[in-house]
């Protein structure tokens, strides 16, 4: 039996944003887009009416912006990986997001072929950054955290091992399992069984805080 498309609901408040990323979904023939959004109430909904496995959630909408949204979406379709679609003039914006459970972040500028590996990490219960940002907005946003979050972030890495502090800073760096398997001389394999440990280890929901961890602690 063919397996099940990945169902992704689009939440954006412009009507042409959604046309343009249900196109580019589309063209995937194991992507469903099953549901629309023009505000965070209607994808709070449509994420749990339509079971999605993939939200698309735009920050700026009206009655319910995507961060209001957000928690109330994590618990009306918990199976849901919510994905935040953002600019570089919402930094911290993006942060509050990754750190309320969003499995990552898009710029409304990406390739298509990113959005599809987007939504295609996702739904394979991955967190996903893009590539283009990661650096940028991760050690901007490190760099203005408080020394205590920063105290507290090296006290919890502190009980990794030595290999996974070593897997945890390439994390940080935004690389992909078979990346820093390459760069570990590992196999993917064994990289995606260091990050299942380490995630279990630091009580991270998903590797996009795991990374937010590790530049907090300085890795």
């Amino acid at each position: 039996m063919a397996e099940q498309p990945i169902r992704v609901v689009i939440a954006d408040d412009e009507p042409l944003i959604r046309a343009g990323i249900r196109m580019i979904l589309t063209s995937d023939p194991e992507i469903e887009v099953v549901g629309e959004a023009a505000d965070g109430r209607e994808a709070v909904e449509a994420a749990r009416a339509h079971a999605a496995d993939v939200v698309l959630l735009d920050i700026q909408m009206p009655v319910l912006d995507g961060l209001s949204a957000l928690p109330e979406l994590r618990r009306a379709a918990p199976a849901a990986r919510v994905v935040v679609l953002t600019t570089f003039g919402e930094r911290e914006n993006v942060l509050r997001a990754l750190e309320h459970g969003g499995a990552g972040f898009l710029l409304k500028d990406t390739a298509p072929a990113e959005l599809i590996r987007a939504v295609r990490a996702a739904a394979a219960g991955d967190a996903y950054l893009s590539p283009a940002a990661t650096r940028h907005v991760v050690e901007r946003l490190a760099a203005g955290r408080e020394v205590a979050r920063a105290e507290q972030a090296r006290a919890r890495v502190a009980a990794l091992s030595e290999k996974e502090r070593d897997v945890l800073a390439l994390l940080g760096e935004g690389l992909s399992n078979a990346d820093a398997g390459k760069r570990l001389h590992m196999s993917e394999a064994t990289v995606k069984t260091y990050v299942s440990r380490i995630l279990a280890k630091l009580d991270c929901e998903n590797r996009v805080q795991a990374a937010l961890l590790a530049r907090d602690a300085g890795l």
